[in-house]
């Protein structure tokens, strides 16, 4: 059993060094005309895309093909998911369910061309040296209102070859909600764990935190991965409007006047304030029968000695 995995691992390692060989001898091949830039990138744990340009002297019908090797227990593969350009031309590839090993993987680019040879190229890449480490999740703040202590915790990216905190490290960012473009208030640098001590300089304030991983030890990328979504925090100072002041002012004017008034209504206050004016006395008041000619008569009919009578009668003519 062991003759027949011996033969076909020398197989496929002779076949990566008579490709290297050919490469390096090809006489016919057409000057730089491999392809450049090539580079590699893992990302959602395992995830993994490979772009490359196309040479810089290759023929316009060129087309070229990607040969990846995991690792040396692996099988030399080829790219299932092209990516193309306008003129069709394979231009990098997509791949899933990729692992990380410890040892470095084996990429090779291959040229075709009715024209002429075209240049491979070949690259070992360091697998976790490349992968885009996603942000801590479930970021959580909880704020001691006497002590004004914040406590952060965390939980570390996933990655699917480690699950141990010391292997990373966290950069911590803070800044005033109310100012999230002006300049950070807080950070700091944490190697491993997966929590934090915040001292709140002002508890009128809300806050905006976050935070990003990078790898620490293990074999964890080095660089710094995405930012987390900001998390909010604190409590939030409330300074009022003018116009809500004037509007408050408004309202509370109203309710004092309508209470005064009702309160004036029940205690009589208000007849107090304002006294009703008396109408005139009727002059002509219980004098039911008013005609002239009738009153004229009774008039003359009284008889007073010594009194001059002034008739109604030319009063009223």
């Amino acid at each position: 059993m062991v003759a027949p995995l011996a033969f076909i691992f020398i197989a496929q390692w002779m076949l990566l060094i008579t490709q290297l060989c050919v490469g390096w001898n090809c006489t016919n091949c057409m000057n730089r005309s491999a392809i450049e830039n090539f580079s590699c990138v893992i990302y959602n744990v395992s995830l993994m895309n490979c772009t490359w340009q196309a040479g810089r002297h290759d023929p316009g019908d060129t087309q070229y093909f990607l040969y990846w090797q995991n690792s040396r227990d692996d099988d030399e593969t080829e790219c299932e998911l092209y990516i193309k350009d306008e003129n069709g031309r394979n231009t990098g590839c997509r791949f899933k369910n990729v692992r990380i090993e410890t040892q470095k993987s084996y990429f090779l680019v291959n040229g075709s061309s009715k024209v002429s040879q075209i240049q491979f190229y070949d690259e070992y890449i360091q697998l976790y040296k490349i992968e885009k480490l996603m942000s801590p999740s479930n970021i959580t703040v909880n704020c001691d209102e006497t002590k004004n202590d914040c406590i952060i915790r965390w939980q570390r990216p996933q990655i699917s070859h480690s699950n141990k905190d010391k292997c990373f490290k966290y950069e911590i960012n803070i800044k005033y909600k109310d100012n999230p473009e002006g300049k950070t208030i807080y950070t700091s640098i944490q190697e491993g764990g997966n929590s934090h001590t915040f001292q709140r300089s002002n508890t009128r304030k809300k806050y905006l935190l976050k935070m990003r991983a990078a790898g620490s030890a293990c074999f964890v990328s080095p660089a710094w991965g995405e930012w987390s979504t900001p998390a909010e925090f604190g409590n939030e100072e409330i300074i009022p409007s003018s116009e809500s002041i004037l509007l408050v002012v408004a309202v509370a004017t109203l309710l004092v006047t309508i209470v005064a008034i009702l309160f004036c209504k029940r205690i009589g206050c208000w007849k107090a304030a304002f006294p009703q004016i008396p109408k005139p006395k009727n002059a002509f008041h219980g004098l039911h029968d008013t005609n002239p000619e009738l009153m004229e008569s009774k008039i003359l009919s009284i008889k007073s000695e010594n009194e001059e009578i002034t008739l109604v009668a030319d009063v009223l003519k």
